[in-house]
């Protein structure tokens, strides 16, 4: 009996954390999201009224943020797909001994604070940073042209931090990948385009779903970059609900934002993934 409880035993630690760290203020967000303020919104007081319509009311007033996060998380999510597969691939089959020492630059942005990284995003894109001489040299841009405080930094932004994200699963996915199986499909006349299409992306689809997963969640509630690097015309929802915590105190709108992200979140997630083929990962 002692052998058999022992596992449920080890769980209660963690079980526990979830319970206090996550689950009761989830629940304390759900109870914030349903309630009105008090004496007209003027003493800064709620009282819990179970109004289900504020959830309604504070997507209408913010639908704009709503389209405009999932648009940058989606495209720092291709951006960041088109950029780490091909170096994982490299990784994984051409590293050789220097594969250690690969993996350690991909994480190496972790050493920094995100903010700081973030921070040197702006530096990089400003007047003064390589990027615009260059452009404005190549005739890419107008002399008056900027990239600082626009949806393009924001964009490169997201792409950047959340870059490792994408690699590491990725790189996973495809160092699992026996050599053989693609030395395979060349003696059966498949040329390196048919092989990659038909037998390497196949199998490296799990770590593609979960890379992607990893970039574009937590890339859609965040509020760092574009606070940063944008400007009022390109917040994001987490821009929103930082804004309505901490400055305008307008607890429930924050609440009923932040549960809408999570569902919606939540919705696209599920249907990605099946569609995906990979339901195992949910």
């Amino acid at each position: 009996m002692r052998k058999l409880s022992t596992p449920y035993l080890l769980l209660i630690p963690g079980m526990g954390f979830l319970f206090t760290f996550f689950l009761l203020p989830l629940l304390n967000l759900a109870q914030t999201s349903t309630q009105t303020p008090v004496g007209g919104g003027d003493t800064g007081e709620y009282e819990q009224s179970w109004r289900f319509a504020n959830y309604l009311d504070a997507f209408l007033e913010n639908k704009e943020q709503f389209g405009r996060s999932f648009l940058y998380a989606l495209l720092a999510t291709v951006l960041a797909l088109a950029i780490a597969y091909p170096l994982a691939y490299t990784i994984a089959f051409k590293g050789g001994r220097f594969k250690n020492v690969l993996l350690v630059l991909v994480i190496a942005p972790f050493f920094t604070s995100f903010l700081l990284r973030t921070i040197a995003w702006k530096q990089i894109l400003g007047e003064e940073g390589p990027v615009v001489p260059t452009l404005r040299s190549l005739h890419i841009i107008s002399e008056s042209t900027t990239l600082t405080s626009s949806a393009f930094a924001v964009v490169m932004g997201l792409t950047y931090n959340f870059l490792p994200f994408m690699t590491l699963p990725l790189y996973a996915s495809i160092d699992r990948i026996d050599p053989r199986t693609l030395e395979a499909s060349g003696d059966l006349y498949a040329n390196g385009f048919t092989t990659f299409r038909r037998v390497t992306l196949p199998l490296s689809m799990p770590g593609v779903v979960a890379g992607t997963l990893l970039t574009f969640i937590p890339a859609a509630g965040d509020y760092v970059n574009a606070a940063i690097l944008g400007s009022p015309q390109t917040k994001m929802l987490g821009n929103v609900i930082e804004s309505r915590y901490f400055k305008i105190v307008d607890y429930p709108t924050a609440a009923a934002l932040s549960f809408t992200l999570m569902a919606a979140i939540l919705i696209l997630v599920t249907v990605y993934v099946r569609k995906a083929g990979t339901e195992e990962l949910v």
